[in-house]
């Protein structure tokens, strides 16, 4: 019976590993089945990712194309559904956000979005809100401030 205790591979499924440079008995030894001389026989050759022997590679014949803005604003986007997590009355702000995971610590500024629905009133302090987000929380009884 075969269990974990007793497996092994096929026989001659597995071979040891080529020995080489190790003496003229192992038929392998001086120039370890590199030949003499040459690019191929020396160490760190071999042909390199998009290498073209010469021609100009693919990667550099294509133009660059777009570029990044230095001046971005990462924004963490909240919808408002998602501000059912806090109980009621609560201050939401950055710092709340962050402590119940819907943003990272390092994202910048915070705006909340009106996906959804509000059934508990909260008092919000964020950079930025949508007019949707901002009616439906003032409709459910909390209070915005940006």
């Amino acid at each position: 019976m075969i269990n974990l205790s007793n497996l092994s591979p096929h026989p001659g499924s597995r071979k040891p590993r080529k020995r080489l440079g190790r003496g003229p008995g192992t038929g392998h030894g001086k120039t370890s089945g590199r030949g003499h001389k040459g690019f191929k026989s020396r160490s760190g050759s071999g042909v390199k990712p998009g290498f073209e022997g010469g021609q100009m590679p693919l990667q550099r014949r294509l133009p660059k194309r777009g570029f990044t803005n230095i001046f971005k604003k990462q924004i963490a986007i909240v919808n408002v559904k998602d501000l059912d997590v806090f109980e009621m009355g609560t201050r939401i702000d950055r710092e709340a956000l962050v402590g119940a995971g819907l943003i990272g610590k390092a994202d910048k500024l915070v705006k909340i979005l009106g996906d959804g629905e509000v059934t508990k009133n909260f008092k919000v302090s964020v950079d930025m809100i949508s007019k949707s987000a901002r009616n439906k929380i003032e409709t459910a009884g909390g209070t915005v401030e940006v």
